[in-house]
């Protein structure tokens, strides 16, 4: 779905530097909410972000809990009366000596060119731009990730002031307003469902936890965060059908001062840090895979290092053709190092059958050697490689399978062999233990079979059509770099045409076939 026209003023000024001496107290109102207009589809991940954005401030942005009011799933009206109540305190603080007050309002939600979509009830951006310029609060921000449903990922139907780009080194805030943006002019904001939100406030979230702090003095500055939101947000969405998103950055401020985002050393009794390996990407997960996305830290992040409470976390690390689970614990004012030789690694068959992998199936090609016991009474074995090309699903595997082999018969007055030509498709169910895969399946197929003398002139070589069934039990072994041994057993049955005695007639044989080979997945 195209997106809807949209000005977005997106921004995070947590908390700022203050003249000598001065207080700096800062109120927030977050708003998220996945309901709105009719005919708008619900979205999956705004209210979700709304909170995250909310925790991060508390936490670390220096928000008191009786200053930063959360709204989930509420009216325009309940909105307004929200930041009117808090532009009414913001007045009494600026009032008193020595004290500047600092307002963040933050939405995630529906809206369109002229309004935010409450639910069904609209907040006219105009309405909310005048009561964020119109407040006391020296420092003002105004945070708005508006999104439209859409396909594959949910698409945000914002768009954003033309981008402009600002070294905040050479010009910083002394009071004024700060505004950055998810997208640019005519872009889409995007929610992706593999990490549980929009992108451009997850990656904002992750690097106000510590994942940009690139002078790694210990405090997150507005452009580290912008910067790490707008490379990590270009190269997350250039992934997806709906086009790269672009941040942008606009500001009207007056003065200098350092702009700090977030202070990593807040909290320390009962925060601590992990620190991640390099050369890959981490996500981290609140308990449980199952649980919220708390961060991410990027392959080609400089910083590998976050900030979060103690506690027990899961974490999912990527590979080329892998991942890398486990649970790390988290110890109060601690630093603990993510160890990779202490994650658990599936290959992405595995998750594929879980229904844990974005890709909804997976590949392989297949290669071995066969050998099945004989059609006749008195031939040999049948033995020769065979190759197949699997593609797995979540609850089945689909796997064309191509083999030859030959074998034949001897007595003192003829020798002859037997040729076999074999295709089949075979549908396999697996299940997945530590290392190893077990499966049961079930084929059909059609095989030539030629058989040629080797005592000339005693009979002519003979070609027949045979069709194949088979059911079948096997075991994968992982390896590394995607490889896997294979292992299979199966009872298959011909049918083809017997000439005898007295003509033409069909005939079954039952026959063992076991396979060994390797296999590569990607």
């Amino acid at each position: 779905m195209r997106a809807v026209p949209l000005f977005l003023a997106l921004a995070g000024v947590l908390s700022v530097a203050s003249p000598a001496g001065a207080e700096v107290v800062r109120f927030g109102l977050v708003m998220g909410n996945n309901l709105g207009e009719a005919g708008e589809e619900p979205l999956r991940f705004a209210e979700d972000d709304a909170r995250k954005v909310r925790d991060v401030l508390g936490e670390l942005g220096g928000f008191a809990p009786e200053n930063l009011v959360m709204l989930s799933g509420e009216d325009a009206a309940t909105a307004r009366r929200a930041l009117i109540s808090l532009n009414d305190r913001i007045r009494s603080v600026a009032g008193r000596p020595g004290t500047q007050a600092m307002l963040l309002v933050y939405y995630s939600g529906h809206a369109d060119a002229q309004a935010l979509h409450l639910g069904t009830t609209p907040l006219e951006i105009s309405e909310l731009e005048q009561l964020v310029r119109g407040s006391a609060a020296a420092f003002r921000v105004l945070v708005l990730d508006a999104c439209r449903s859409g396909a594959l990922t949910r698409v945000k139907g914002g768009t954003s002031a033309p981008p402009f780009f600002l070294r905040l080194d050479q010009q910083l805030a002394g009071e004024g307003v700060v505004f950055l943006t998810s997208s640019s002019a005519s872009e889409s904001a995007q929610e992706s469902e593999a990490l549980r939100g929009s992108f451009f406030t997850h990656y904002l979230v992750s690097g106000l936890l510590g994942a940009a702090d690139r002078n790694e003095d210990g405090q997150v500055a507005l452009e580290e965060a912008y910067r790490f939101s707008y490379e990590n947000t270009l190269r997350a969405s250039s992934r997806t059908l709906s086009g790269t998103q672009h941040p942008t950055f606009r500001y009207e401020l007056k003065g200098q001062g350092d702009v700090i985002l977030t202070d990593l050393g807040r909290r320390a009794e009962r925060r601590g840090s992990l620190v991640f390996p390099e050369g890959r990407t981490y996500l981290l997960f609140t308990d449980t895979s199952a649980g919220s996305v708390v961060a991410e830290v990027g392959a080609h992040d400089r910083v590998r290092r976050i900030n979060v409470r103690a506690g027990r976390y899961f974490v999912r690390g990527r590979g080329a053709d892998f991942l890398l689970e486990g649970t790390v614990a988290v110890k109060p004012s601690a630093v603990t190092a993510v160890e990779d030789g202490k994650l658990e690694r599936f290959d992405y068959a595995r998750l594929v059958r879980k229904g844990q992998a974005e890709a909804r199936a997976v590949h392989a090609v297949q290669v071995g050697y066969q050998v099945h016991t004989a059609l006749w009474q008195g031939a040999s074995n049948c033995q020769g490689p065979w190759a197949a090309w699997a593609i797995e699903l979540e609850h089945l595997s689909l796997v064309p399978r191509v083999g030859v082999c030959r074998g034949g018969f001897r007595n003192e007055n003829l020798s002859a062999r037997m040729d076999e030509l074999g295709a089949e498709l075979g549908v396999v169910h697996a299940w997945d233990l530590p290392r190893v895969t077990v499966s049961v399946g079930a084929s059909a197929g059609a095989a030539v079979l030629h058989q040629s003398f080797v005592t000339m002139g005693k009979a002519p070589d003979r070609t027949a059509m045979a069709g194949t069934l088979a059911v079948s039990a096997g075991a994968t072994y992982d390896l590394p770099f995607g490889f896997a041994f294979l292992l299979e057993l199966a009872g298959q049955t011909f049918l083809f045409p017997e000439l005898t005695p007295e003509g033409r007639r069909s005939a079954a044989a039952l026959t063992v076939r076991g396979s060994l080979g390797l296999a590569r997945h990607w």
